[in-house]
């Protein structure tokens, strides 16, 4: 399947947007089923779309799969590093300073170049390297607390450790991707993605019944709110997949930190509050990273 050289761009952004939804419909969920079955939703709910994304694919495209050596690994990195990220967010917000906890996560596509240089090889160049640094430097100052909440060694733990986990996630989705080969990018993409939600949902559900039984039952009672918050996690992960196949994970990363501008466009929006010089600055200098990985 022939495709631009510039496709990845419009799924980054795709998905920022998906995601950006799909945050607010989840936040919505918290209030019904508890924080941890609303985390877990996301792949629970996910996974039957993913199947039917799958199934439409391969009624396309019918090209034998090659699966090298290596693509279990790389699935299982991605798939429990994902979740691992999400369970230091989840023991994070028991901290006074998970407003700060939040903003150290934003080292994440540093992270990511530094992971994919080491486990898969990846180089960036100097100026997209750069970028990186620049971008992620914005994000956390458009991301950072106003006023005193907790700035700590202690938050910067939090914060880097569940960033380091969404980092290995991507380059564990990245190199799984990679070692499927004789399918399209589209084959190759939707099956890591379906593989990757199996094993979460696996996980989800048997943690979920060890340790909040009472939650899961809640979840699926609020399958109204589940549902649709499912069906945008599956098509932003999708949209993710497709990127990652076409693309080195640190410029995906990077390029999807715009999810935190338009968080933050929807939050001075609906709190009515004002901008600040410093998120002025941030967004500047996430811009120019943009810019820069967009041109490089």
């Amino acid at each position: 399947m022939s495709v631009s050289s510039h496709a990845w761009i419009f799924f980054t952004l795709a998905a920022a947007a998906v995601q950006t939804a799909r945050n607010a419909m989840q936040r919505e969920l918290t209030t019904k089923v508890g924080v941890a079955a609303a985390s877990w939703a996301r792949f629970i709910f996910a996974l039957p779309f993913a199947v039917v994304f799958l199934a439409v694919v391969l009624a396309l495209e019918r090209e034998p799969v090659i699966v090298r050596d290596g693509f279990a690994t790389w699935l299982l990195a991605g798939s429990l590093a994902q979740m691992a990220g999400t369970a230091t967010m989840l023991l994070a917000m028991r901290e006074r300073a998970f407003v700060t906890v939040i903003a150290y996560t934003k080292t994440e596509p540093i992270q990511v170049a530094l992971f994919s240089l080491v486990f898969l090889g990846e180089v960036l160049d100097t100026v997209r390297a750069i970028a990186v640094f620049v971008g992620a430097a914005g994000v956390m100052l458009m991301s950072w607390p106003r006023g005193d909440a907790g700035h700590d060694l202690r938050s910067a733990g939090w914060g880097i450790t569940a960033g380091a986990g969404f980092a290995m996630a991507a380059v564990g989705y990245r190199g799984a991707i990679t070692h499927l080969t004789g399918v399209s990018f589209l084959s190759a993409a939707t099956i890591t993605l379906v593989a990757t939600l199996c094993i979460q949902t696996t996980v989800s559900i048997a943690w979920l019944i060890v340790a909040n039984r009472a939650s899961l039952r809640t979840l699926f009672t609020a399958w109204r709110q589940s549902v649709p918050a499912g069906f945008a996690g599956a098509v932003a992960s999708q949209l993710w997949f497709l990127a990652f196949a076409l693309q080195a994970a640190p410029a995906v990363r990077t390029l999807g930190l715009v999810e935190v501008v338009f968080a933050q466009v929807v939050s001075w929006r609906l709190m009515g509050e004002t901008i600040t010089g410093r998120e002025i600055a941030g967004l500047a200098l996430l811009g120019l990273g943009l810019v820069v990985i967009l041109q490089s």
